[in-house]
């Protein structure tokens, strides 16, 4: 088949590489504008000779730009693919191949659709992960679905990267190749979703990133795992916003004022909860690089409070 890719980064890099020692031909790939780092999904195909175009956005308030949806359809494909997309792309070009576009999304859908479904996993504590592609229609990540695979542990030392790129990251480039064969051979059954079971979270910003001492140690370990690395779950010491990582929780122990910094354990911070102990292994402190915790100069007795809003 003919195929047009939009992504970006190794996903689409990887994605890339299966489509195309699966035989098929990529007729176009679609990258961000270069900006510091070389895209590796924008290398690959230049390395290959494919045609690449690099554009912030395809359309211009709310309507497609006609100059890129020509380009496009004079490339003929077949299906597309999004590996790893984040503009919206218009329906005259998400629609437009016979056999339309597939796109991957890092959960079990219907569950945890939108942008941070991968943190929202982790902070809502959910036990398996897995991948869907599926087939985009108006919604956000509503359309049918062709491919799915679960059975992906959640482990209680699991933050947003590790799932990411240790779990999902392979079994969704697998998952991608699938599907494309799956349509290729005429094999293809799309199953449309449970809206029953759906769920959509919003995107992990630092409002959502911000740390409430009211909560219980297992969701504040939680949120902090699940904001690692980016945007980092944040909180304030003495006036200066600091960002936790590399939690993990510990039973309880003499009671102290949630955020209380208990000892310096080691390499990592331990600070009181309400039911527990967190253990911090790395922190952010003002614009500082992150730094171990016990390296930052954070001291015993020394009380994290709730950032003030905005961060």
């Amino acid at each position: 088949m003919r195929i047009a890719i939009f992504g970006q980064a190794a996903f689409g890099k990887d994605v890339l590489i299966g489509v195309a020692e699966a035989g098929h031909e990529i007729v176009g790939v679609y990258a961000p504008p270069a900006k510091g780092r070389p895209d590796p999904l924008a290398e690959e195909s230049e390395a290959r000779a494919i045609a690449t175009f690099r554009y912030a956005r395809f359309r211009k308030q709310g309507v497609a730009i006609p100059e890129i949806v020509d380009e496009y359809r004079a490339l003929d494909a077949e299906l597309n693919l999004l590996a790893y997309v984040t503009v919206i792309l218009p329906d005259e070009i998400i629609q437009a191949p016979v056999h339309q576009s597939l796109c991957f999304h890092p959960s079990l859908l219907p569950r945890f659709r939108g942008g941070s479904a991968i943190p929202w996993q982790i902070i809502e504590g959910e036990k398996e992960s897995g991948v869907t592609v599926f087939q985009p229609d108006a919604g956000v990540d509503t359309g049918p679905v062709l491919v799915q695979h679960g059975g992906v542990t959640i482990e209680a030392s699991d933050n947003a990267a590790s799932l990411y790129y240790d779990k999902l990251y392979p079994l969704g480039v697998r998952a991608m190749v699938e599907g494309v064969e799956a349509i290729a051979n005429g094999s293809a059954v799309f199953r449309v979703q449970d809206e029953s079971q759906a769920s959509h979270q919003g995107l992990v910003n630092d409002a959502v990133a911000r740390i409430d001492w009211s909560r219980p140690a297992d969701a504040l370990v939680r949120l902090i795992r699940g904001c690692d690395p980016a945007p980092g779950a944040h909180a304030q010491l003495e006036g200066t916003p600091v960002r936790l990582f590399g939690a993990s929780l510990l039973p309880p122990a003499a009671e102290a004022e949630p955020g209380t910094v208990l000892a310096a354990d080691g390499d990592a911070l331990i600070l009181a909860a309400r039911g527990g102990r967190v253990r911090v292994a790395k922190l952010r402190v003002g614009d500082d690089k992150k730094q171990p915790a016990a390296e930052s100069g954070v001291k015993p007795q020394q009380v994290f409070r709730e950032s003030p809003e905005p961060l």
